[in-house]
């Protein structure tokens, strides 16, 4: 009985604390609602990483994907970058006026996976979404696709064949 009262305060505890999330080094990634806000000001689409922290194909993007110097440049010229903890309990305030938590978010998607990126247009509207580790390769391509609007037209998957 004593150790169950002991362990009350301590598993309060451990429920209460952020998990820390990882998104790519040498990036200003931002919460969502500042970067909403963000991109209504400087007129930038958004680029947004749901990732969560110990997930290993977000670290293998992060590492081999991200660490890329034109991957680099690109994304934080051409971007308003948001990351979102998929283990998170933050609350967002979607486009719609609805307030989530980054989890609730993650369901929204219908994420199964870490890390899942987006494109949004400077008011939170998603243009497209990609799960899953993404070469660098493809992360150019994904920013080529989005800066030559090409999603008006097609899919990012028949963009890229």
């Amino acid at each position: 009985m004593k150790i169950r009262l002991l362990l009350i305060p301590v598993i309060l505890l451990l429920s209460m604390t952020k998990a820390y999330c990882d998104p790519p080094a040498g990036y200003n990634f931002v919460g969502y609602d500042e970067g909403i806000r963000m991109a209504k000001a400087s007129n930038k689409n958004i680029f947004l990483y749901y990732g969560r922290y110990g997930c290993g194909f977000c670290d293998k993007t992060n590492k081999e994907s991200f660490s890329d110097a034109t991957v680099a440049e690109k994304y934080k010229n051409n971007y308003v970058l948001i990351y979102v903890d998929a283990e998170g309990t933050q609350r967002l305030t979607l486009p719609s006026g609805e307030t989530i938590t980054e989890q609730q978010f993650g369901a929204r998607l219908k994420s199964l996976v870490t890390p899942y990126f987006m494109m949004l247009d400077k008011n939170g509207v998603p243009l497209e979404k990609i799960p899953g580790f993404k070469t660098k390769k493809q992360l150019l391509m994904f920013d080529e696709y989005i800066t030559k609007e090409a999603y008006k037209k097609m899919p990012f998957a028949s963009y890229m064949q």
